[in-house]
């Protein structure tokens, strides 16, 4: 390299070098100040009457012999069945089936055999009576009722919730806006969440009622409270 070309060479490192600090230097001078960023959090909350409810039976059966109780167990879910699907607006499924024996000390080796029944519905007072008949008619056992809001329902309830918990949280931001000096706010990342992740919702519980006991089911359907929480970035803005 000759002794021009090392100077040439000299002068853009320092060329570089130079360019480099000032646009550093305009990058800071250039560079705002950080805003201020307020987390706010508003909730919307509203009892809604349950609309639907869900009644679990079962026809259980215990025999010396596994086909006496299977035939036992089967004939008189057949029967409920049949006599669930006659009632308007009950939806009727059936569930788990179950076989074992059953082995007790000084006592004979019997069968038990059990298969479940689940009915759904609005009308609360169709649906009872319906379980009351099971119960008394076919021998079914009660395991549970099961009271919840339908998907309409929570969906209408949790869209005007929705416009109310927005409303609270703008409400906020311009209080936390005021009161921290600014001019005013813009929103910034803002989630919306509701509480239909597995709610406590009202429930009775029976180990089994015998048929010959049956008497009436008497229900009260209860409510079930929908909650939607708005929570976000309100960032604020400098007074000018």
């Amino acid at each position: 390299m000759t002794h021009r070309d090392a100077l040439r060479a000299l002068a853009l490192v320092a060329f570089a070098a130079t360019a480099g600090a000032a646009s550093a230097q305009a990058t800071l001078v250039e560079a705002p100040p950080p805003q201020p960023v307020l987390t706010i959090s508003a909730s919307a909350a509203k009892a809604i009457s349950n609309d639907r409810m869900q009644a679990v039976m079962r026809a259980e059966a215990d025999r010396p012999d596994a086909a006496q109780a299977a035939n036992d167990v089967n004939a008189r879910m057949a029967r409920a069945l049949a006599r669930a699907k006659t009632v308007p607006g009950v939806d009727a499924r059936t569930a788990g089936y179950s076989s074992y024996q059953i082995s007790e000390p000084n006592v004979p080796i019997r069968w038990r055999v059990s298969q479940t029944l689940v009915l759904e519905g609005r009308d609360f007072v169709a649906l009872s009576a319906l379980v009351s008949q099971l119960q008394g008619t076919d021998g079914l056992l009660l395991s549970g009722l099961d009271f919840t809001v339908s998907p309409t329902a929570r969906r209408v309830a949790e869209d005007a919730l929705t416009q109310e918990a927005i409303r609270g949280w703008q409400r906020r931001a311009e209080l936390g806006a005021k009161a921290f000096g600014a001019n005013a706010y813009r929103t910034g990342r803002v989630t919306i969440q509701t509480n239909d992740f597995g709610a406590p919702r009202p429930m009775f519980k029976a180990g089994g009622v015998a048929a010959a006991s049956a008497a009436p089911v008497t229900v009260e359907g209860g409510t079930t409270d929908v909650t939607v929480t708005v929570s976000g970035e309100a960032i604020l803005e400098p007074q000018r």
